[in-house]
């Protein structure tokens, strides 16, 4: 009895002896029985995956003291006058210090402005609501500890379903600029990494942590935003950027499609869209013209692979092999891979724009390649050393 309960109060052994979780069928955003290997791993002390393990665990501590979170707590409202509508700011536009209001405001693009963060607008609150939906949900996963997946469904519900506190399903206000416009297209890429959102609902709802009414409303919510999404003005801006904006649309409405059920929707998607993005953002040598143009390059461009690796893991699911899908010309996922991979190993000294820290821009990239290598089992994209992100217990590659 006494070695039981050491086993389930331990934060270096997993506590599956203790509850047991449902793995989830047909990962939108990773394989779950991947996943799920690690977790028996994690029940033997696998040193390769305890500092990741850790520092979830840990995470997820402090996620249990913070939140709810929800549109109705910013302190300004959307033209619409509803405070149900979600408000963001451009991130890089700044008042013109020439005009007496600062009106227009204009760009000055990597710099953020202050004003655009915080309590004023509801984008760090959204980022904390989808951070910790997303640590919760998988300390849930890996430890069977029930209070982790009531914190994620609280916040859920808090956001997407409860009429009080619901965020409306639409971008039309995110990224306004003062002077400018109300709301932008680009403002989309506010909601980007959906993954947070998707992968943890597909766990809660595999172990039926989410009730039968709340996963109803859950499904209108994420219904109408899909409509929106394809059929606004702002959506369809959008879909037409060439650059990442455009990328992670389509990681928006293909994650979406298959979390509804709309299966051909997202198939759709990868065959007609996806695949030109490819041939206009990659060239031959795997660069990204678009990002490597930006003040901040390397980490546009680690952020453009990530969309296109996720587009990668989303295909396979919808029967769409992206990457492994090569332009006539050569233009390819991996190529992309390629360029940025001395830079994350360390081999190579990056020449390009980076006015934000170099270091945690390299850092960033490297989960990029826990990715690729699971994706792939290519050991090139093997990095040395231990990995303490997330993405090392979801893309183990054994």
């Amino acid at each position: 009895m006494r070695i039981l309960v050491c086993f389930c109060l331990s934060l270096l052994i997993i506590s599956q002896g203790c509850t047991k979780i449902t793995t989830p069928d047909n990962g939108i955003f990773g394989d779950f029985n991947e996943a799920a290997k690690v977790r028996k791993l994690l029940e033997k002390n696998d040193e390769r995956f305890m500092p990741a393990y850790k520092k979830l665990i840990s995470d997820a501590g402090r996620a249990m003291n913070e939140g709810p979170f929800s549109v109705m707590q910013k302190k300004r409202t959307a033209a619409s006058g509803d405070m149900h509508d979600y408000l963001s700011m451009g991130t890089y536009w700044w008042p013109d210090t020439t005009r007496p209001d600062g009106l227009p405001y204009i760009r000055r693009d990597g710099n953020v402005n202050p004003e655009t963060e915080g309590e004023y607008v509801d984008a760090e609150k959204k980022n904390s609501m989808m951070s910790n939906v997303e640590t919760l949900a998988w300390a849930y996963f890996f430890s069977g500890e029930e209070k982790y997946a009531a914190k994620a469904v609280q916040l859920i519900k808090t956001w997407f379903t409860d009429s009080a506190t619901m965020m409306n399903p639409n971008l039309n206000y995110a990224q306004a600029i003062p002077g400018v416009c109300d709301g932008r297209g680009i403002g989309i890429i506010d909601l980007h990494r959906i993954n947070k959102l998707i992968a943890p609902l597909q766990i809660l709802q595999a172990n039926d942590k989410i009730d039968a009414v709340t996963r109803e409303k859950l499904h209108e919510w994420f219904d109408e935003y899909l409509n929106w999404l394809l059929t606004s003005p702002n959506g369809i801006d959008e879909e037409d950027e060439k650059n990442n904006h455009g990328t992670w649309y389509d990681v928006q409405v293909c994650g979406i499609a298959l979390y509804l059920g709309k299966n051909d929707i997202a198939k759709a998607r990868l065959e007609n869209a996806t695949l030109k993005r490819i041939d206009s953002q990659i060239e031959a040598d795997g660069s990204q013209p678009k990002e490597l143009a930006r003040t901040r390059s390397l980490s546009y461009s680690s952020m453009n692979l990530r969309a296109f690796l996720n587009l990668s893991i989303i295909g396979k699911l919808a029967g769409v092999d992206i990457l492994n899908y090569t332009t006539p010309d050569g233009k390819s996922i991996m190529k992309a891979a390629d360029y940025l991979l001395p830079y994350a190993n360390g081999s190579g000294k990056w020449n390009g724009d980076q006015i934000t820290s170099m270091d945690e821009a390299i850092e960033s990239l490297k989960p990029d390649f826990r990715i690729v290598y699971a994706l792939t089992r290519d050991k090139k994209y093997d990095l040395p050393g231990q990995g303490d992100d997330l993405e090392t217990l979801l893309f183990p590659g054994i």
